[in-house]
């Protein structure tokens, strides 16, 4: 058995994917990732654990099926849940769909929706539950919003110190998930 001790984030990219200052850094969710790494390089102690980082690189002009999707797997088997970057600029890519499905639907892993156009547990709320506004970003994804009621998820801002709780959270970690629902954290 896998031990499973990363983080795998899921984020849009545009496609076909390169790695070029054009490409993926010129994608504002592919900067959000880039927070999580820049975090966690001035701090060690921030608990992210990057499954990206535990298999070797793949090339732009990878093969889909040979080489991108088998890497991307192998990287969700050995990550105790899954991060998911969703914005308005989130597109439904056929990378960010397999991940998803493959994350939520073969591995059960828990999901900590990231929403980095929210900075605080505040701006996410109505009444103390989700925004109209966060829900319909669901849309931007559906198989997570089809899926999402499978496993344990929960909806944060774009916060180094509520992102830090989350990941703490064994609830959201896929050895000692709590049941599947929507969780958020109630403002303070």
């Amino acid at each position: 058995m896998t031990y499973r001790n990363a983080n795998y984030t899921a984020f849009y990219v545009s496609e076909p994917f390169h790695a070029s200052a054009l490409g993926a850094h010129a994608t504002k969710d592919f900067q959000y990732y880039n927070t999580l790494k820049m975090w966690k390089g001035g701090d060690t102690t921030f608990p992210f654990v990057d499954a990206h980082e535990k298999t070797y690189n793949v090339r732009d002009g990878s093969d889909w099926e040979l080489t991108l999707k088998p890497r991307l797997r192998e990287r969700i088997r050995e990550s105790k849940n899954i991060i998911l970057i969703l914005s308005s600029f989130t597109k439904n890519s056929s990378a960010l769909r397999e991940e998803i499905d493959y994350g939520i639907n073969n591995q059960g892993l828990p999901i900590i929706v990231v929403y980095p156009e929210y900075s605080t547990k505040a701006d996410l709320l109505i009444n103390n539950e989700l925004k109209t506004s966060v829900k319909n970003l669901w849309n931007n994804l559906p198989i997570f919003r089809d899926s999402m009621g499978k496993v344990p998820t929960l909806h944060v801002p774009m916060n180094k110190d509520v992102i830090i709780k989350s990941l703490k959270d064994s609830d959201f970690m896929v050895g000692s998930k709590t049941n599947p629902n929507t969780f958020y954290f109630k403002a303070s």
